[in-house]
């Protein structure tokens, strides 16, 4: 197996970051999200642009995973929560969690979610909150394993399409 490289990502990772958010966010929902509003959430959600003010707030935190010779296949972004539940001090929301396909399955996972517990109980959060689509049954299993559970829905919207998407919460 290939090791990933886990670390904080700096202002010049934002250009790896939107490809790989966009791809994948792509490979994740083209099965299901309609092509149209799928293209224009990762020309929006996925630009250079976003991942460069994600980077320039100290309130966010990207961890990004590279391969020895460089090249992005995992990423987390931890914000402060955005989501329709009771806040509680401590909230901290990882925002996104992606690996490509050929890196999913062989522990890499687990430490990525290692690195974003530390990150966040170094920022002295208590909670780790997240959304996920419910039709990712993978995804789910994996939150589940690492001692999420649902605690309410949102809707996250694709473009113009609203989607469903379950609240996970796990202390930390």
């Amino acid at each position: 197996m290939t090791p990933i490289h886990w670390r904080k990502a700096e202002m010049r990772d934002a250009p790896a970051l939107s490809i790989l958010g966009g791809a994948t966010f792509l490979a994740s929902f083209a099965h299901d999200h309609p092509g149209a509003a799928l293209l224009d959430h990762v020309r929006n959600a996925h630009g250079e642009e976003f991942y460069r003010t994600a980077l320039a707030d100290p309130e966010q935190t990207l961890l990004i995973g590279e391969t020895p010779l460089g090249a992005p296949v995992g990423y987390a972004l931890l914000t402060p929560p955005d989501l329709p539940v009771d806040p509680q001090p401590g909230d901290i929301e990882l925002k996104r969690f992606y690996l490509l396909g050929d890196w999913q399955g062989k522990g890499n996972g687990d430490a990525l979610m290692e690195q974003v517990t530390g990150e966040a109980q170094a920022r002295m959060a208590r909670r780790l909150l997240l959304a996920v689509y419910p039709a990712n049954e993978k995804a789910r299993r994996f939150y589940a394993r690492n001692g999420f559970e649902e605690i309410g829905e949102t809707v996250f919207m694709v473009g113009d399409m609203p989607f469903r998407d379950l609240i996970y919460a796990r202390s930390l």
